[in-house]
């Protein structure tokens, strides 16, 4: 069956990135042949025999799988798009979490307590990952500030992320709009800041970068 990254595709959730090739469970008594592990990525399980004739493992199987074995920023996507779709609950997840055996247990608890479904794509949710690294910045996804809702927001420090993606800005009316929204923003008082796809996905650090130094200057103003 499928899993990992494979079977969030298979349950229409948002990834990062595409899976290469496909991830397959398999029982752990089970010999596979290298001929077999030509162009699939082999995961171990302990799989329930009722279990073993799905096509994909199970949402919260497979949120918890991700959180386990797969990047924070690749996972948090996963978690954020299950939740987004009505699939599973944060609180399943940290529940289900809490039992997930000792070596795992707190990556999958990372994941799971920081899940939020408000998220709105995986450009968002790879924003947040980065940030919950960055002491004393709390992004939230999707605010609203006064009429205008805002990518991700630290309410504290007055400041916004705002994810950018050509597809979705890249006409003169959309460009128009977003002028205005941010003009507002900053006639309230708020700092903005953007990234383009480019910068979340590829260039990490610079988003890091970014966002620390700009956590350090606004937190000497909001104390």
């Amino acid at each position: 069956m499928l899993c990992l990254d494979s079977a969030a595709k298979h349950h229409g959730w948002k990834l990062k990135h595409q899976p290469n090739e496909p991830a397959v469970a398999v029982p752990r008594n089970r010999n596979v042949t290298a001929a077999q592990r030509q162009g699939v990525r082999v995961l171990y399980l302990d799989l329930p025999a009722h279990e073993r004739q799905l096509t994909a493992t199970s949402p919260i199987r497979t949120v918890l799988d991700c959180a386990a074995r797969l990047p924070f920023d690749k996972a948090l996507t996963i978690a954020d798009s299950a939740v987004r779709a009505g699939d599973v609950t944060r609180a399943e997840l940290v529940e289900a979490a809490a039992e997930a055996p000792a070596r795992y247990r707190a990556r999958c608890l990372g994941v799971a307590r920081a899940a939020d479904g408000r998220a709105d794509n995986p450009f968002e949710s790879v924003v947040r990952a980065i940030a919950l690294d960055i002491p004393g910045l709390d992004l939230r996804p999707q605010q609203w500030i006064g009429e205008r809702r805002a990518d991700l927001v630290d309410a504290r420090l007055r400041l916004v992320v705002e994810a950018e993606s050509f597809e979705f800005h890249g006409k003169r009316k959309a460009l128009k709009r977003d002028c205005e929204r941010y003009n507002e923003f900053a006639l309230g008082g708020w700092v903005v800041v953007r990234f383009a796809w480019e910068h979340v996905m590829f260039e990490p650090d610079y988003v890091a970068r970014v966002l620390s130094q700009l956590g350090d200057t606004l937190s000497g103003r909001a104390a």
